[in-house]
């Protein structure tokens, strides 16, 4: 099943993460912290960590500068995937991807339904690729974010994860936009 083919290398990512909330503060964002501290402990480089209040505008102005931002491998945001009228985050990312990924939706959830049953279904969560960036959105609790990072996003971001993960077709999710340029010269 899944290990770690040791005699390749660890490739570090460069990860940005982004906390949507009308309420916290970068010293009070224990989910932003949460994914921050997993991510360098895992190796990888924290590029940029954020905090947007909950409009639609603000979170797809922060995610296309960032997806634009070719020192930035992957997006994580955390918050905003609820369904009151204030969680707007997958409306605000969703038109941006150019292919949704809905297996980590759903391995979340399974995951997510271990932990906390059938309340899994209040989450929105959802992962996509937006100009050869990845891009996750989960849920504000630090338990959820927590929940992402150990149960998908550690191993699928680790070049050595067999028998395959992110990191090896990195290199190949701009195809299409190549592709595209060529036929306009």
């Amino acid at each position: 099943m899944n290990h770690l083919d040791e005699s390749r290398p660890f490739i570090p990512v460069r990860i940005a993460v982004l906390t949507v909330s009308d309420t916290r503060s970068l010293d009070e964002d224990r989910s932003g912290a949460a994914l921050a501290a997993r991510i360098v402990e895992a190796g990888h480089v924290l590029t940029t960590r954020d905090i947007v209040q909950d409009e639609i505008g603000a979170i797809s102005a922060i995610v296309k500068t960032w997806i634009a931002d070719e020192g930035i491998d992957v997006i994580i945001t955390t918050g905003g995937t609820g369904f009151t009228g204030r969680d707007v985050t997958p409306e605000a990312i969703e038109p941006l991807f150019e292919k949704r990924m809905d297996g980590f939706s759903q391995v979340f959830h399974r995951i997510s339904y271990d932990k906390i049953g059938t309340s899994t279904v209040q989450s929105r969560a959802t992962g996509g690729v937006a100009n050869a960036t990845y891009i996750f959105v989960l849920p504000g609790s630090p338990g959820a974010c927590k929940d992402a990072w150990d149960g998908i996003l550690k191993a699928q971001l680790d070049y050595r994860h067999m028998p395959c993960n992110f990191v090896e077709i990195m290199p190949r999710l701009d195809e299409h936009l190549k592709r595209g340029k060529l036929r306009e010269a």
